[in-house]
């Protein structure tokens, strides 16, 4: 969901600068306007800058505390590897730029996805990913959100999730939806 609504922090909370990606305690009594609230984290501006909260801290806005991502609304494994890929996907799409309201699937960030049985019922999923910038400070945080989703995945015992630079990612790799709800046509 996209948002500019204005609100007092109840709470000191942990922050991210974005783009990036440092550390920083924001204070209760502090005016926020959220930005975005999408996938497990919220976006908002405080005193101008942007900063990234961490969706089990939506509390110190005065927000809900989201539950666990569960892309797949299922606590049992996939029957088939391609539903267990459909899974993978969906779940990857619960994962967005905190400055661009379009998920990394949809942005094109997401190179690569491989999953490989490890075991009777478990998988390792590999991920290749990029970001809209290389000097981007908030790729280990998205590369966090990415693992921890799939993780939340039955069926998935392992997640590696790899930031790669090349090829470079450009406006092109974009779904259609992205380019549109971007504007970009």
């Amino acid at each position: 969901m996209n948002q500019t609504e204005l609100v007092t922090l109840k709470r000191d909370v942990e922050a991210a600068v974005v783009p990036v990606g440092t550390k920083v305690t924001l204070q209760s009594g502090e005016q926020a306007q959220i930005t975005q609230s999408l996938g497990s984290s919220i976006t908002v501006i405080v005193n101008g800058n942007m900063f990234r909260i961490d969706g089990k801290n939506a509390d110190a806005l005065g927000l809900e505390i989201p539950a666990s991502p569960s892309p797949t609304n299922t606590d049992s494994p996939a029957s088939t590897p391609e539903e267990l890929e459909q899974q993978i996907w969906d779940s990857m799409r619960t994962c967005y730029d905190p400055e661009i309201p379009v998920n990394i699937v949809d942005l094109g960030l997401i190179y690569d996805c491989a999953i490989k049985p490890v075991g009777k019922g478990a998988n390792q999923v590999d991920v290749k990913m990029t970001l809209t910038a290389p000097g981007c400070g908030m790729g280990p945080a998205l590369q966090q959100d990415v693992q921890n989703n799939l993780l939340s995945i039955p069926g998935v015992q392992e997640a590696n999730v790899e930031l790669v630079w090349d090829p470079p990612w450009n406006q092109s790799m974009m779904s259609e939806a992205a380019k549109l709800q971007l504007g970009f046509y």
